[in-house]
């Protein structure tokens, strides 16, 4: 029987890497399933997640947590659960002026209604015209079927609102991406 193993990776960035972890997961018959690296601050940080049968998820994580491979920090959880009840995915994409809180105050609205936020992606980029802080957000999200798109549409337009940023929301289930609140442009 196989389980899945988590990690978490992080240390200074140089080439090689990636390569130095494969490495060490083929050798004992890992099976590297997904996973998301950046270089962020100069520092290299993954996610990944690998399958491996049940009896040998012991002795790699032992090694990877022991050797800390090449100055690398690797903390490794194994897990089989799968997400409960009915949900749906649903992609979500932000863009406004940035300012602190913007994503908290998403994450607190979507987490008031029981919706998971299951990937991220954030940056921060200069407005072509202008040359001001735009924050940009991607996500992926897990609703649950108590909540409807209508009922997240409204949530989420009273939030554009008040944060002065655009949305872009799609359910997989629905209607293509469309716009949801009046922030300025990029341009302006």
């Amino acid at each position: 029987m196989r389980t899945s193993l988590v990690l978490t990776v992080i240390g200074d960035d140089k080439p090689g890497i990636v390569e130095q972890l494969s490495d060490q997961i083929l050798a004992t018959g890992a099976n590297w399933e997904e996973s998301r690296m950046a270089r962020l601050g100069g520092k290299f940080a993954g996610l990944l997640r690998l399958t491996i049968d049940r009896a040998r998820a012991d002795a790699l994580t032992a090694e990877l947590t022991r050797s800390e491979t090449g100055g690398l920090t690797i903390v490794v959880e194994q897990s089989d659960e799968q997400r409960p009840g009915s949900y749906r995915t649903v992609r979500l994409e932000l863009l406004g002026h940035d300012r602190p809180g913007i994503v908290r105050d998403i994450s607190r609205a979507l987490a008031h209604h029981r919706v998971n936020i299951e990937e991220l992606e954030t940056d921060v980029t200069s407005a072509p015209m202008s040359g001001e802080a735009l924050f940009r957000a991607r996500a992926e999200l897990g609703v649950p079927a108590t909540v409807t798109t209508e009922m997240l549409r409204d949530l989420l337009e009273a939030i554009a609102g008040e944060l002065m940023v655009d949305l872009m929301l799609e359910d997989s289930n629905s209607s293509p991406m469309r716009s949801l609140g009046g922030a300025p442009t990029a341009d302006k």
